[in-house]
């Protein structure tokens, strides 16, 4: 009986998950919803990942809503609606996501609730450059250890192999 009390607390503990920690709020009015963003990394990065939360005023429970995103370019994606965050239940949001280039994004909501529908936008959220070097110098490095290895398996199965044996015995 002790086994299992202790397996569960175990099993309790593993299970845990890291909280969202917020680092940077926004504010946005979607009709008569007040709407508050929080960021887990600030300044925004192009290409990096992060966890995004979209917290109305009196929580989620009576409402439902979708999530627009427009690109620098004008590009809108289609409207998502707005979920639950995977480890912060009581909130929407996104989890682990990143904004894929830099430039100034839009993110247009559409909530409806108790209070009737409304619409609201966050314009200007700028996205600066993606860190690090660029993204085909990172992939071309990472490469070069798997081409260093078949260089050093086409070596070996060169010199191993049963042909170059038997032309080694012969001469």
């Amino acid at each position: 009986m002790a086994f299992l009390g202790l397996t569960a607390a175990a099993t309790g503990t593993a299970a845990a998950y890291q909280p969202v920690d917020i680092v940077h709020t926004e504010h946005v009015q979607a009709g008569p919803y007040n709407l508050t963003l929080g960021f887990s990394q600030w300044p925004l990065r192009a290409m990096q990942s992060l966890d995004f939360t979209f917290i109305p005023d009196g929580g989620i429970d009576d409402k439902s809503g979708t999530l627009t995103t427009v690109e620098p370019d004008g590009k809108i994606r289609h409207a998502d609606p707005l979920s639950r965050h995977p480890r912060k239940r009581d909130v929407w949001g996104l989890d682990v996501r990143s904004l894929d280039t830099q430039g100034d994004w839009i993110f247009r909501f559409a909530i409806d609730g108790p209070l009737g529908h409304g619409e609201g936008q966050l314009t200007n959220l700028t996205v600066l450059k993606q860190p690090g070097p660029p993204l085909g110098l990172s992939w071309a490095i990472s490469t070069l250890p798997l081409l260093g290895l078949i260089a050093f398996l086409t070596y070996v199965w060169r010199r191993t192999r049963p042909a170059s044996r038997a032309v080694a015995t012969a001469g």
